[in-house]
Formats: C-alpha cells, sequence, structure tokens
C-alpha cells in the first residue's frame, strides 16, 4: 500500500484545502494522474498519483483542510 502525502509546500505554508477529488475509493489510477486539486493561502495545485493502483481509502474530502505530512488517501499498488 502507497500513502499519498500532503508534501512540503514552501515556507510559511504549514496546510492545504482540499478542493476536488479526481477519483473516488476503489477506481483505478495511473501513475501521474492528477489525484486531487488543493489550495492554499498563495495557491491552486493538483497531487499526482505516485503509482498505478486502485484508491483503497481517502481520507480527507472537499472542503477539509490537510496539514503538511498526513495521508491524504491510500492506493494499493500494482
Amino acid at each position: 500500500m502507497i500513502k499519498v502525502v500532503l508534501p512540503e509546500l514552501g515556507e510559511g505554508i504549514d496546510k492545504a484545502t482540499v478542493s476536488y477529488w479526481y477519483y473516488q475509493d476503489g477506481e483505478k489510477v495511473s501513475e501521474k494522474d492528477d489525484l486531487v486539486e488543493l489550495t492554499t493561502d498563495k495557491s491552486t495545485f493538483n497531487l499526482p498519483s505516485p503509482c498505478l493502483g486502485r484508491i483503497v481509502e481517502i481520507f480527507f474530502h472537499e472542503g477539509d483542510t490537510v496539514n503538511i505530512g498526513e495521508t491524504l488517501a491510500v492506493i494499493q499498488e500494482e
């Protein structure tokens, strides 16, 4: 299982808000597909899938705030 973790986003940014998930639990994703759109005070960006696999569980949903280092989702690698 591969954890999708919110990475470091730059100096002074310690959290982001989930705007939109491109996939849902149980769906298959390819490596580098955009998984989730996130926003900070300074920007909006997409976080890509780290691997080919199936999303097992999404922990944060649209409108939720995520801190740096927290796990957004888990993917079962194929």
